[in-house]
């Protein structure tokens, strides 16, 4: 199943192509089946339905776990890293982990949960949230993880959105010197969730919470109630597995499901290609598991090839800037797997929290979330892997639920801020705005895939047609990705950026009209118009163009209302960076935003802003130049 040679890639690519049946029947041989498949691919991008493996039984733990005992049974399958550093570092065998995964899934039935059941997850990066959401595929219930940054009314939308039945949580969280109280916030919300009928917590940070009768269980009483045996439930490959809610360009989130089998099948075989992985190393990815980052290269893919996986709870400068390097020194971490504005981040403090660290161990890096500058990926080759450990640039998304576009480490020659070539079963291809294919190279338009392939989305959640329109109709048999590429000369793809109303915030998508929204809800605000512009560290900044013609007091103190109501209704990691008062908005004739002006303007190009003659009031173009100035 791994490649060890670019002409195996240029061969396996080949037959992935001409025979992707054939090469994705022969990939999943590698993964343990109750039953066999008796069809590898049926599909249909137009309505879309998709499915991967039919008739095939499986179960995606015993995969992960159960399959590793007889041999790896020891083995460190989970190593946890807590936030502060002088606390100790927790190593879990496979064989703990499988006991605890047991335990835990019998609770969850304990406490009325059953296949097909929508659990939801907002818990801090702790084992405990691993075995939770292995817990939930055990039993056959659908996990939905929600990242601990998110507000109670956030949460409520995608708890409603999927009719949660369970909540399994914590009294709190750290993240670097902060305490989050998890808790209070999931009471908040669930004052308005009708189907939750119990919440489940783990103690973490001992702070005083408020628990309710009938409601509310203690995950360590709850554990001691049951015993460690706990049979796989058995799932047919196209079951629903998870759902894992996204931004989009409405206001609405949308929650992508991933089934079983496939989803298996491709985070397992691009774990193990694109890192290379090798029997004993120890991979340390710094996502957290409320993204697909977590989900796939924390989670499923790791353990189903029986790797040794790295947790942290923390911050990467807390308490100093060095901790990722201490944590890579302490577990001799061979693959350190991060994110652009990570990297970033650490640049800006030079190279004093480097000094004296031992990074020898690491033989691949990788990075994930947003396209890769240049200066950072010369940094993080140059400091980090002192220009021995190849760099995997990988290009992926929720809905792909895989790596897609990506080096292979040790095997692809890389090139900085390229994510190279598809990955064996990918078929990419650029198209202009009418949707005719661009060919040939030294070339740009919008990526597209034409063939679906075992990890990609099936529906988004009770919302079929959505899924159809978002990723299937802009262009006739194709999947969009809703992002721009350029193929270079050498038939390289380099990721551009969105092409959509989608700003890739810190690696994190949001949608403007999710934070527009959040904005308008603020009393005073008539309206809003958001944007993207370049920013040193998340990549993309957050710039919000507000009117708000009835200001009491001062200017400053209206725009920390208006962060407060965006972290209320969103989270806080939606709060824009730059907020500028306006009269009025660059609208067309039928009332449309040209956000493409707001755009240049954020940018600070405004030499070339098009014609704004059609325009509703032209001159208010001039009046937000000037304000953006002051700024």
């Amino acid at each position: 199943m791994q490649i060890t040679s670019f002409k195996q890639y240029e061969e396996d690519y080949k037959k992935s192509v001409e025979n992707p049946e054939q090469f994705w029947g022969e990939v999943a041989q590698n993964f343990q089946w109750r039953k066999p498949w008796f069809k590898v691919l049926s599909w249909n991008f137009n309505e879309p339905n998709i499915k991967w493996f039919e008739g095939a039984k499986l179960n995606i733990t015993e995969n992960c776990l159960d399959r590793h005992l007889a041999t790896n049974g020891d083995k460190p399958a989970i190593v946890w890293e807590p936030n502060n550093p002088e606390e100790e570092s927790v190593t879990y065998t496979y064989k703990m982990l499988h006991e605890r995964v047991c335990r835990f899934a019998n609770v969850l039935k304990r406490n009325g949960a059953k296949k097909g059941d929508r659990i939801c997850i907002y818990m801090p990066m702790v084992p405990e949230l691993a075995i939770a959401v292995l817990a939930c595929a055990r039993i056959g219930a659908v996990h939905s993880v929600i990242f601990g940054g998110f507000s109670a009314k956030s949460i409520a939308d995608r708890i409603n959105d999927s009719q949660c039945k369970v909540v399994i949580t914590a009294d709190g969280s750290y993240r670097g010197n902060k305490q989050i109280p998890l808790k209070d916030v999931i009471d908040d919300a669930l004052i308005g969730c009708p189907t939750v009928e119990k919440c489940i917590v783990l103690t973490h940070i001992r702070t005083p919470v408020s628990m309710l009768k009938g409601r509310d269980v203690w995950w360590e009483d709850e554990v001691k109630h049951v015993n460690d045996i706990c049979e796989a439930e058995e799932m047919d490959a196209e079951d629903m597995l998870f759902i894992l809610y996204t931004s989009g360009s409405t206001g609405k989130p949308k929650g992508v499901v991933h089934t079983c089998g496939g989803y298996m099948v491709y985070a397992g075989y691009t774990f193990s290609n694109v890192f290379n992985y090798q029997p004993g190393e120890v991979y340390f990815c710094t996502a957290d598991i409320g993204w697909i980052t977590g989900h796939s290269y924390i989670v499923y893919g790791p353990l189903s090839q029986g790797a040794t996986s790295v947790l942290f709870e923390g911050i990467p400068t807390y308490p100093t800037p060095s901790r990722f390097w201490d944590i890579v020194e302490k577990h001799k971490v061979n693959t350190l797997y991060t994110a652009p504005t990570a990297i970033r981040s650490l640049m800006s403090y030079g190279e004093d929290p480097l000094n004296g660290k031992d990074l020898s161990s690491i033989r691949v890096l990788g990075s994930v979330g947003e396209p890769i500058n240049e200066e950072a990926w010369h940094w993080f080759d140059e400091k980090i892997g002192h220009g021995k450990a190849p760099i995997v640039d990988t290009w992926w998304q929720t809905e792909t639920g895989g790596i897609m576009i990506s080096p292979i480490a040790t095997v692809t020659p890389t090139k900085p801020s390229f994510a190279t070539l598809p990955l064996p079963g990918i078929q990419p291809i650029l198209v202009d705005e009418n949707g005719n294919e661009i060919e040939g190279n030294g070339v740009m338009g919008n990526l597209c895939i034409k063939f679906p392939w075992p990890g990609m989305l099936r529906t988004t959640y009770g919302d079929h047609e959505r899924c159809k329109q978002t990723y299937f109709s802009t262009y006739e048999n194709l999947y969009f990705t809703g992002d721009g590429c350029l193929r270079d000369e050498d038939g390289y793809y380099r990721i551009t950026g969105r092409v959509d109303d989608v700003l890739n915030v810190s690696g994190h998508r949001i949608g403007t009209a999710e934070v527009e929204n959040a904005i308008n809800m603020h009393a005073g605000v008539v309206e809003s118009a958001v944007v993207g512009y370049p920013h040193d560290v998340k990549g993309q900044g957050i710039y919000a163009f507000v009117i708000y013609p009835e200001m009491h007091g001062e200017a400053e103190l209206s725009k920390k209302d208006i962060l407060q109501t965006v972290t209320r209704v969103i989270g806080a990691i939606a709060k824009p960076d730059k907020i500028l008062f306006v009269s009025g908005l660059p609208k067309t004739r039928s009332g449309k935003i040209m956000r493409r002006i707001l755009r240049k303007i954020a940018e600070g190009d405004t030499t070339n802003l098009g014609d704004t003659s059609t325009l509703l009031d032209p001159g208010v173009v001039e009046e937000i130049i000037a304000a953006a100035k002051k700024l």
